[in-house]
């Protein structure tokens, strides 16, 4: 008697051995696994009749979907806003001016080709996205990791991954929306998704971390995973309860948890689920290939691969450069990134889940991928060859402006005092605000049914307003007086031209306060009682301040403390690590900030006894210290807490210094300081310096740095002594003064 085995096992066999044996070879052919997953795909699909084909799609739907949920937990895993934090500037204008420019052109290619509004819609989010794999593996096998452009690349790949959760939010929200409606309806989700993200992310680091340090000992690597996916799933539950996707959800709590001690472990645990059912994902999509289709949509396909090549090449390598990158490093970064991946196909997912695009769409999309995956190393390869030949046929005159404006722009990015307070003000304003909103939203619509069960009307209102003011109370003070005596501020009110500037953020923050104060109220008692009662509870506020500041800054210091904890842990492991000391390279070197942790293991050290150069390699061109820059500090020079130390070296280097000066992973970028650059300076024949040593020069005072290298004859020498004679034709490699190098060249 023969035994009835489910389609569904007879699915999943069929899809992991034909998913098994093609990547299989995939992999020896040095091609990316996530083609042949979809090429295994396309081989088990009623399109293909050479081989059995999925008998119930159905449930293979389901299971992608899942792996989808698990594609974005791990890549929120790996993404951290820490890092979203330290990218810069130049990785948020390049990927703006990318996603905007790359977006509105699918967007007319769409519009041209004949096809509806939300085809156009979406393909224009899918070309906007780039493949984070298919990049990384490109850089992995051209060894090009070091190099200083791929900086820029990663940084700009974060911020694409936020931007296209938000881009999924919104198509969501425009496919399912009325025309008239659907301007408000946009603003409306803006507004709903960072209220959520900023309330999730809060209330996840305060609560999660703490739980699991409590459990630490109950968790063993099964139960550690057990926990996880539950905590994903009912994110992901939580998402779609509130209005959002699935994939929203994952992605949120996978940026928590990735903030925690045992973040790495998490993505550890979670790899060969996320890889199971990633298979499953990617061999779905390929069981969407339609081969006639995809002939019949030729022209478009060869269309849109020029497209992804060449302009989004063209609107990365503008966006790099328009943010302050110099002309080869922005076209590195824009040759680089001229694909479409993952990201794609989960934003045409959506469109086909939410039944408002066309079936050709997906296949044409797995189309360009496939292409563009292929040809993204020649392009990488191509870019400095590129930029050579560019800068051959670039007039003199063009090529001066470029270089002005790129050191003007990097000049610009340095921030203003008024400016830190607007951001400072503006940030802390926001998430006091989220705060404040949602206890009282969970006060109106939980606390005051429970109560008016068990107490009379009266009662229960009077009841349920001093529990929710008591639970406002700590973020009411800090939305008014958290930073209230902070060095900014007293900086700024010694100088009469920003005392207004600095009262009208007070009196905001003190309107704000208010606000919510009398919203609360009104909800419970009548417009005069609750002005009355606003005056009353502010004067309460200020005679109980001490009490309430002192448990503020315990709620602060938990936050920060669960936020940090990674951070804190390594330090304690990396204390005492010795690492070799690499060769400097000027030549491959760039300028970077990094800022000094509390726990640092150098802090009260003195420069001299840290012996930086001959431990990692790099030279100290600045220290930061609130208002107060030390430039070439001498050797006698401390390190104190939060100290911005401005070192040149490579990549490597760099990640040697962090090693030294804070945990490993603490700072995931560093960013360019536009104050202190490197430059090199030719000695012609009729040059001041010729016949004179480096310490008789003058070069120091007049650039207010020091040489790190000069080349002669081809012969590299490294951090020569002061006592060395400058001869016609050297080149001379100096880290100092931007502005002043600038004038000195000139």
């Amino acid at each position: 008697m023969g035994h009835h085995l489910p389609n569904l096992i007879v699915d999943l066999a069929l899809i992991l051995s034909a998913g098994g044996v093609v990547t299989l070879i995939f992999k020896k052919l040095k091609q990316p696994l996530v083609l042949g997953y979809i090429l295994a795909g396309f081989l088990i699909s009623p399109h293909f009749d050479l081989l059995p084909t999925v008998r119930e799609t159905s449930n293979i739907n389901i299971w992608s979907e899942i792996g989808v949920i698990f594609l974005l937990f791990s890549l929120g895993l790996e993404f951290s806003f820490k890092k979203l934090g330290k990218v810069g500037g130049a990785a948020s204008v390049t990927a703006l001016v990318e996603i905007i420019g790359v977006g509105f052109f699918g967007f007319v290619i769409g519009s041209i080709l004949g096809w509806t509004t939300m085809d156009s819609l979406f393909l224009g989010g899918m070309l906007a996205m780039s493949s984070t794999t298919i990049i990384i593996r490109a850089f992995d096998e051209l060894g090009l990791k070091t190099e200083k452009f791929v900086g820029v690349v990663f940084g700009t790949l974060i911020v694409e991954d936020l931007i296209a959760i938000i881009m999924m939010v919104l198509l969501s929200t425009i496919a399912t929306s009325s025309g008239e409606a659907q301007n408000a309806d946009i603003f409306q989700a803006i507004l709903k998704l960072l209220f959520f993200l900023v309330l999730w992310f809060i209330a996840g680091i305060f609560f999660i971390p703490t739980m699991l340090k409590r459990t630490k000992k109950l968790m063993n690597d099964e139960t550690l995973l057990i926990v996880s996916l539950a905590l994903c799933l009912l994110m992901v539950v939580l998402a779609v309860e509130v209005g959002f996707s699935k994939e929203l959800g994952a992605f949120i709590m996978g940026s928590i948890l990735a903030e925690t001690k045992q973040g790495e472990k998490i993505e550890h645990l979670v790899k060969p689920l996320k890889d199971l059912f990633g298979t499953i994902f990617f061999v779905s999509v390929g069981m969407l290939i339609n081969p006639s289709m995809m002939l019949e949509y030729i022209v478009p396909i060869v269309i849109l691969t020029l497209v992804t090549i060449f302009v989004k090449g063209f609107f990365t390598s503008m966006g790099a450069f328009l943010s302050g990158q110099p002309l080869k490093t922005s076209i590195q970064t824009g040759m680089s990134m001229a694909q479409i991946g993952e990201f794609s196909f989960i934003i045409a997912t959506l469109g086909l889940s939410l039944g408002v695009i066309s079936e050709f769409l997906y296949p044409i999309a797995v189309a360009v991928s496939a292409i563009t995956t292929l040809t993204t190393p020649y392009m990488i390869r191509a870019s400095v060859p590129i930029y050579e030949w560019v800068d051959r046929k670039m007039p003199e005159k063009l090529r001066d402006r470029l270089n002005k404006y790129t050191l003007n722009a990097q000049s610009a990015s340095a921030t203003k005092d008024w400016q830190k307070l607007i951001k400072v003000s503006l940030t802390n304003s926001v998430i006091y605000s989220v705060i404040l909103i949602s206890i009282i939203i969970a006060s109106s619509r939980y606390l005051r049914p429970f109560i008016s069960e068990r107490f009379e009307f009266k009662l229960s209102n009077i009841t349920t307003a001093l529990i929710t003011l008591s639970a406002m109370a700590p973020f009411l003070w800090a939305l008014v007086a958290r930073n209230h005596h902070s060095e900014l501020r007293n900086r700024l009110l010694s100088q009469d031209r920003y005392k207004g500037l600095v009262y009208l953020v007070s009196l905001v923050k003190m309107g704000l306060a208010v606000f919510f104060v009398i919203f609360m109220l009104r909800i419970f008692f009548s417009d005069i009682v609750a002005a009355t009662a606003t005056v009353i509870i502010f004067a309460f506020l200020i005679i109980f301040r001490k009490k309430i500041q002192r448990f503020y800054r315990v709620i602060e210091d938990r936050f920060k403390t669960n936020l940090n904890a990674r951070e804190i842990e390594a330090a304690a492991q990396q204390q005492n690590d010795n690492r070799p000391a690499p060769e400097l390279a000027p030549w491959d070197a760039h300028i970077a900030t990094i800022q000094v942790p509390a726990n640092s293991p150098v802090i009260g050290k003195k420069l001299k006894d840290l012996r930086w150069r001959e431990q990692a390699g790099v030279n100290v061109a600045c220290i930061h210290r609130g208002n107060h820059n030390i430039r070439i500090p001498n050797a006698e020079e401390h390190i104190y807490p939060y100290d911005e130390i401005s070192v040149i070296g490579t990549d490597e280097q760099l990640a040697n210094i962090q090693g030294l000066i804070a945990p490993k992973g603490h700072i995931d970028f560093v960013i360019d300081d536009p104050n202190v650059s490197l430059q090199a300076i030719t000695i012609t024949d009729n040059s001041p310096f010729i016949g004179k040593s480096i310490r008789n020069s003058g070069i120091k005072i007049k650039v207010k740095g020091l040489v790190v290298g000069i080349e002669r004859n081809k012969v590299r020498y490294l951090n020569p002594e002061s006592d060395w004679v400058i001869e016609s034709g050297d080149i001379v490699w100096i880290v100092g003064d931007t502005g002043k190098i600038n004038k000195l060249i000139g």
